[in-house]
């Protein structure tokens, strides 16, 4: 239901809004960056909200203003005309591109952000040494969800237009989602009389001498900010983040650089969603039982082979190299982005550590379709913006290898 907030949600939507306010690729890319990085500056006070008020609340409130938030954007064309028949010296342009990027700001803040973080802090909280194994089961729908819904979307703007398409999805958060998420959600075991992973206590097997299996102890944001794992960590999500988002939000693009056309960018997509499904389900299994550092090295590795595949795009080898990529480290993404936390920090705060963590991971997914035009824009190919990201990538595993999991000695920079 975040998938209206999401890039692959929005890039169906992006040509149609071009035409529908007469903006430019690079200027609707920029009112996509304005929005989105507007949305991560408020993630941090989002998640310290959500450790108040709990996931049920807030989640049914988010859906239905980001409901709201669609019916609006399907409108935002209209909306432009009747603003500059009262203010005609703003220039019907400027309007339109003010008025999407709120749109821009509600749908990321909303959809990407707020609830993708609950539902995610939602579900750790509600295991501890399972996390892994849940994780995969969640990683499973989301996968099939995610990667259907440009079929989806696609269908409903043939079906309706695209202002009826988001409209159909308005409605089905308006009236649908909102109702399940109040009626189901919980936000932890405990205030429903219950322990994590359904058991009164710790299974009789489990070795609580294990560091690379327990949970960490509770640490406040500032605690967290001030040790190297949160920020290598961090750092690798906003990287992932900056990338995946740029390659999706530019691919046929991409392809049309490297000779290839749209039909054929398309179709990296279905293979690489079932290698980053392999790859999230094994790797959240496996999490349970090993450290995450070996996971951090295996979605750095991902997005190094993307990034040079895109630099060096053709036919053929580099071709199937940028669909393993993109598909290992999407896989490896999804484990990383919601176990590190509740794992080396606590839960205590969960909320606003994963909070600030996810507003540094959108503020990167803002930068990317913006850096990845200006490099076309100005270099007239996409091979510098992969070259300079190729080497803060190297930068990061560097430093990955001084990274260790926090401690209750509070083991700082």
């Amino acid at each position: 239901m975040s998938i209206p907030g999401q890039t692959m949600g929005v890039s169906v939507f992006t040509d149609h809004l071009m035409e529908a306010l007469s903006l430019s690729r690079v200027n609707l890319s920029l009112a996509y960056l304005l929005g989105t990085v507007g949305s991560a500056l408020i993630l941090a006070q989002a998640g310290k909200l959500l450790d108040r008020i709990g996931a049920r609340l807030m989640g049914t409130v988010v859906v239905l203003l980001l409901g709201l938030t669609l019916f609006g954007v399907s409108a935002v064309d209209g909306i432009r005309s009747f603003i500059f028949r009262i203010f005609p010296f703003a220039g019907d342009v400027f309007i339109g591109f003010l008025l999407i990027s709120g749109g821009f700001f509600f749908m990321r803040f909303l959809g990407q952000g707020v609830l993708t973080l609950l539902s995610r802090n939602m579900a750790m909280k509600w295991f501890d040494r399972r996390r892994g194994l849940a994780n995969a089961v969640i990683g499973i729908v989301v996968s099939f969800g995610f990667s259907a819904a440009p079929m989806l979307l696609h269908s409903l703007i043939e079906d309706f237009g695209w202002r009826g398409a988001m409209r159909v999805m308005g409605m089905v958060l308006l009236f649908g989602f909102s109702g399940v998420f109040l009626l189901f959600a919980r936000d932890n075991p405990f205030i429903c009389g219950l322990r994590p992973d359904g058991s009164p206590a710790p299974a009789d097997d489990a070795d609580d001498s294990d560091p690379s299996t327990r949970t960490g102890p509770d640490y406040t944001l500032p605690e967290a900010r001030r040790t190297l794992t949160f920020w290598v960590y961090a750092m690798s999500l906003v990287l992932f983040s900056l990338v995946i988002t740029a390659v999706t939000f530019h691919i046929i693009s991409i392809f049309d650089e490297a000779g290839m056309g749209a039909e054929k960018a398309v179709s990296i997509f279905l293979p690489a969603a079932l290698i980053s499904l392999v790859f999230n389900v094994g790797a959240s299994w496996a999490s349970d039982r090993m450290p995450l550092k070996i996971f951090l090295f295996m979605l750095l590795a991902g997005l190094l082979i993307e990034l040079a595949a895109v630099a060096l795009l053709k036919d053929g080898l580099f071709f199937f190299l940028m669909i393993l990529g993109h598909g290992i480290s999407g896989g490896i993404m999804n484990l990383l982005s919601t176990v590190t936390w509740p794992r080396f920090f606590g839960i205590r705060h969960l909320g606003s550590i994963s909070g600030f963590a996810m507003g540094m991971t959108v503020a990167g997914s803002a930068a990317g379709p913006y850096l990845f035009s200006l490099s076309l824009s100005l270099f007239g190919s996409y091979s510098p913006i992969c070259w300079g990201s190729g080497i803060l990538g190297m930068l990061i595993l560097g430093l990955a290898f001084f990274a260790k999991p926090p401690v209750s000695e509070r083991e700082v920079l």
